[in-house]
């Protein structure tokens, strides 16, 4: 696991922060503090002692995009809950469904049908993932936009090849893995070039305060800001949350994703369509070990269950201990690998808090089960 970035020093050390009143220093606390990085936090003070967002009024928009590529795992819960603290400090939220990058990104073999079902069951998924907020364009509320529906526009166009000019191939060939792509894999499809473009294109054109994404997207946000730079645009400021490992994954990576949870991997994945007792199965088999401090099963406690509950609840068959409650990463870590915690009640700890935290999910589901059954035909086919 990579080092998290002292988000509590970035604040204190950055200029006009300590001059905002108590509750704007709160509003940025609730929305950086529970990221692993945050680069151009400046912005952010700016806006809000200025009162003058990049969209030219008080609202602070920040977006988080996703292809359309089938049922949503765990990961999606992370962002999620980054998503729900930005709401709770009044920024409007926008889930960008990125229908014709997926298409770009042979997402369901280009079938843009089947891309944009999708897309219709990913705005179910956020609205039950986030308890059914308010939806519009001010703020505290959340609103769905489509790649499809900027795309119309000459001057977004525009954009994607101001973006692109000066980019050379082997450039943009670093940033394929925000395609989940190695750098060796598109040469023979030019559009795979145009991706890195499309999405700063997408930041500016809907002028975004705050880009959201997983720390594989880091790359793209740096080429935004790289181009923001050249161009005299205005830059947003960039949140990169954790990447969760998938469960057979072991051992620290620094820069490599490769280790990253992925739906393409049942067994090493937790779909949020999981019951409790798939979650438990899947639990079982997770990587952890009393002489490694990294595991997912550690990343799924910090990142989900203590960032939702503050708590994990342990409660092992009563033949072989009392249960526990933990509230912090540390001890929690330190009394499965002192023997105090056994490996395998830690892992259903977490199990059993990560569909405490799903329950809204499998209700709405239950209740409205048409998109989600319209996607499992589609994955199944």
């Amino acid at each position: 696991m990579s080092e998290t970035q002292d988000i509590p020093a970035l604040l204190a050390g950055t200029e006009g922060f300590s001059e905002l009143n108590s509750t704007d220093q709160e509003r940025i606390v609730s929305m950086v503090g529970g990221v692993e990085e945050v680069v151009g936090v400046q912005h952010l003070v700016e806006a809000l002692a200025n009162k003058q967002t990049h969209g030219g009024d008080e609202v602070v928009r920040c977006y988080v995009g996703f292809e359309p590529s089938g049922k949503a795992h765990i990961g999606w819960k992370v962002l999620a809950l980054q998503c729900q603290r930005m709401l709770e400090a009044d920024a409007n939220v926008m889930i960008f469904l990125a229908d014709w990058h997926a298409w770009v990104n042979d997402k369901f073999n280009g079938d843009m049908e089947a891309i944009r079902t999708t897309a219709t069951y990913m705005e179910e998924t956020f609205r039950a993932l986030l308890n059914h907020p308010p939806e519009g364009d001010g703020p505290g509320q959340l609103r769905f936009v489509w790649a499809s529906t900027i795309m119309e526009s000459s001057e977004y166009w525009a954009r994607v090849l101001r973006c692109s000019k000066g980019a050379t191939l082997s450039m943009v060939r670093k940033t394929f893995t925000i395609m989940g792509r190695d750098e060796a894999s598109s040469d023979h499809d030019l559009s795979k070039f145009y991706y890195p473009a499309m999405q700063a294109a997408d930041i500016f054109e809907m002028n975004i305060d705050v880009a959201m994404g997983g720390m594989d997207q880091r790359k793209a946000h740096m080429f935004m800001r790289d181009v923001a730079s050249k161009y005299g645009w205005q830059k947003a400021t960039c949140i990169h949350t954790p990447i969760i490992s998938s469960l057979k994954a072991s051992g620290s990576r620094m820069e490599s994703f490769d280790h990253k949870m992925s739906k393409s991997d049942p067994s090493g994945a937790l779909l949020i369509h999981d019951t409790a007792e798939q979650i438990r199965k899947k639990m079982r088999k997770a990587y952890i070990s009393p002489d490694d401090p990294n595991s997912p099963v550690y990343e799924l406690a910090e990142h989900i269950v203590l960032a939702e509950f503050g708590s994990i609840e342990v409660t092992p068959d009563p033949k072989f201990g009392e249960p526990s409650t933990w509230t912090s990463l540390e001890a929690f870590r330190e009394a499965v690998m002192d023997g105090t915690l056994h490996p395998l009640d830690a892992k259903f700890g977490v199990a059993d808090g990560l569909a405490k935290g799903l329950a809204g999910v499998a209700a709405f589901f239950e209740e409205h089960p048409e998109s989600l059954d319209k996607v499992t035909a589609l994955t199944q086919g």
